[in-house]
């Protein structure tokens, strides 16, 4: 039987196989890491800190996806993903769809619409997707 990610992949399908490499890996987490740390700095604007905290999760919730071998084909499916790539629930993976979706509209509409709420929200689960991306060994 096809894994959840690999049901994903094919002709206008939003993953693509493509094998996993350690550079990229390390980078990706390594700049996760850099700019969730950076959110945190509360002498930036709140907007500032939305912004380093969602870049944050979509970089590490990329590198998961990375690390078991696919490419995305959209920003969204590494959240959606999160479950199969990190064992991550609806407590992580709806935080990041919902800033998804908070960061489009400021992006493509110019109406980015955050609180001090959204941000800890957006933290947090940022955390917890690095946390259990330290658990996976490097890949090789």
């Amino acid at each position: 039987m096809n894994s959840p990610l690999a049901k994903l992949c094919g002709p206008n399908k939003p993953l693509a196989p493509e094998p996993p490499d350690a550079a990229e890996f390390a980078g990706l987490k390594r700049s996760g890491l850099a700019r969730l740390q950076d959110a945190s700095n509360t002498s930036l604007s709140l907007e500032s800190r939305f912004d380093l905290a969602y870049n944050a999760a979509h970089a590490l919730s990329l590198a998961a996806l990375r690390w078991h071998g696919y490419r995305a084909g959209n920003r969204y499916i590494v959240f959606q993903a999160l479950p199969h790539t990190l064992q991550l629930g609806p407590a992580v993976w709806r935080v990041l769809a919902k800033c998804h979706d908070v960061r489009n509209l400021g992006e493509y509409e110019g109406d980015l619409n955050v609180d001090e709420r959204l941000v800890m929200d957006l933290t947090k689960a940022g955390q917890a997707v690095a946390t259990a991306l330290d658990k996976l060994p490097a890949p090789k």
